[in-house]
């Protein structure tokens, strides 16, 4: 989740005064703690080549990211995006998935709120892996 998804006014209504800068804190069921991560945390399969490609993502993200700089034009941003789409579709699926969103973030591509989808269509088969470049594309 991003940070906007993460943010939550419990308090009544101020009258026009500034939301409240409280942010939503997931505690885990095991051991109370609070879970603070800007990647995707919810349930996948824990398997071999999905773990291989999050932690590729994860190792650009602690060593490259910060010379690159915050210049996505998506939320959220391509590695966040990588991050789930990996752990939610496999690295083929999500590998694919991710170039396409690194290509749709350069000069005259897109921008603004693309989430990783749930669920892909029956029509997105391993053998077509350029059918994903439509995922991000926005309906007229």
């Amino acid at each position: 989740m991003c940070q906007f998804c993460l943010m939550q006014d419990d308090d009544e209504d101020e009258g026009g005064a500034a939301p409240s800068k409280r942010a939503r804190r997931d505690t885990s069921p095991a051991g109370g703690r609070a879970i603070r991560s800007r990647n995707y945390t919810g349930p996948f399969r824990k398997t071999p080549d999905r773990l291989f490609g999050m932690g590729l993502i994860r190792l650009y993200q602690l060593t490259l990211s910060g010379f690159i700089g915050n210049s996505c034009r998506h939320i959220p941003t391509c590695s966040e995006y990588g991050y789930e789409a990996v752990a939610r579709h496999g690295l083929w699926a999500g590998g694919w998935m991710t170039l396409f969103r690194v290509a749709r973030c350069g000069p005259g591509g897109t921008s603004g709120l693309d989430p990783v989808p749930g669920e892909l269509e029956r029509r997105y088969h391993w053998w077509t892996p350029w059918r994903y470049f439509r995922l991000g594309r926005k309906a007229a």
